[in-house]
């Protein structure tokens, strides 16, 4: 309603808002388990896609919708807009800048209190693993971007406690080493008594050869010291541009498809991230450490149809 869309133009329908409006490419953001249906039927329509994150709700998914996209050949890309905020390019990019020496380990908090059904959406209260797939498959890739690697192993404990009202596990503590041996760790909760680091809010910290860089609540500061010396704390004012997150993915988008320029947020970088999450499930799954490639690798034999499996490679 607030967008002051007429009638004519709203539809109940997919199907048959393809055959009667035209449009430049279609964007899903519905309910996650949704996705892959839906981004299926918009390609059997031949448009391009920007989907919502997280791209699905289980490995197998991801892998069928990775190769359709590619028997389709059509641009797909992926709206995960906390690496492409404002606050996280700024810490971001003073890691990139060297200024601090080498990055030795990357810790990330993000706690809210939505125990309470529905106040994270119905569809969260009642699907498995909602912290995780919702909310960690932006913050860790958060992780990939400031690390510059994928991930190569991850252990998870996850649960949800007596008071947090969800049917999966709302609660997480996540460790990972990265491919370039940069190790993370990140602390995600959705029934705690306070929202400390809430979405968009969250606390990220990068320990860094000469200094600690600290992303508090939208604020940036680098703090160092002598031994047994109080830190010296430098604020720092964030970046400036234009456009950021959601709005700045989608310019990245639109250019993509009119001008043929790169796109950062493809499909094949996102399915990257999601392995990430649901070996992280399966560790919590198993209470083992999970090798993230060797885990891709064995979806990607196990899928049944030979064709899908040839097609289904992101490694």
């Amino acid at each position: 309603m607030y967008l002051n869309v007429p009638p004519e133009y709203c539809f109940t329908e997919p199907a048959d808002a393809f055959e009667k409006r035209s449009a430049d490419f279609v964007i899903i953001a519905t309910p996650t388990p949704l996705h892959e249906r839906l981004l299926e039927l918009t390609l059997t329509w031949d448009f391009n896609v920007l989907i919502e994150a997280p791209l699905t709700d289980s490995m197998e998914s991801a892998l069928r919708i990775y190769a359709n996209v590619k028997r389709h050949r059509r641009k797909v890309a992926v709206a995960s807009p906390q690496r492409y905020d404002q606050d996280k390019q700024t810490l971001l990019r003073l890691v990139q800048s060297n200024r601090f020496g080498r990055l030795n380990y990357l810790v990330a908090r993000y706690t809210e209190n939505n125990r309470r059904s529905p106040t994270w959406g119905r569809s969260r209260h009642e699907m498995d693993n909602p912290l995780l797939i919702e909310a960690a498959c932006q913050h860790l890739d958060v992780f990939r971007a400031i690390a510059g690697a994928n991930a190569r192993t991850v252990f998870t404990a996850s649960w949800n406690p007596p008071w947090g009202e969800y049917r999966g596990d709302s609660t997480a503590l996540v460790t990972l080493e990265m491919e370039n041996g940069v190790h993370c760790f990140y602390e995600g909760a959705k029934a705690n008594g306070a929202s400390l680091n809430d979405w968009n809010n969250e606390y990220f910290r990068a320990e860094c050869e000469q200094a600690a860089i600290e992303l508090d609540r939208r604020q940036v500061r680098i703090l160092r010291n002598p031994a047994f010396e109080e830190p010296k704390i430098e604020q720092v004012n964030l970046l400036t541009q234009p456009t950021w997150g959601s709005v700045w993915l989608t310019q990245m988008f639109c250019e993509s498809l009119r001008e043929g320029t790169k796109q950062p947020n493809t499909l094949k970088d996102h399915v990257r991230c999601m392995t990430m999450i649901f070996a992280a499930i399966e560790s919590a799954r198993t209470g083992k450490i999970v090798d993230v490639r060797a885990f891709l690798r064995r979806h990607i034999d196990a899928a049944k149809d030979a064709e899908a499996s040839a097609g289904a490679d992101p490694l």
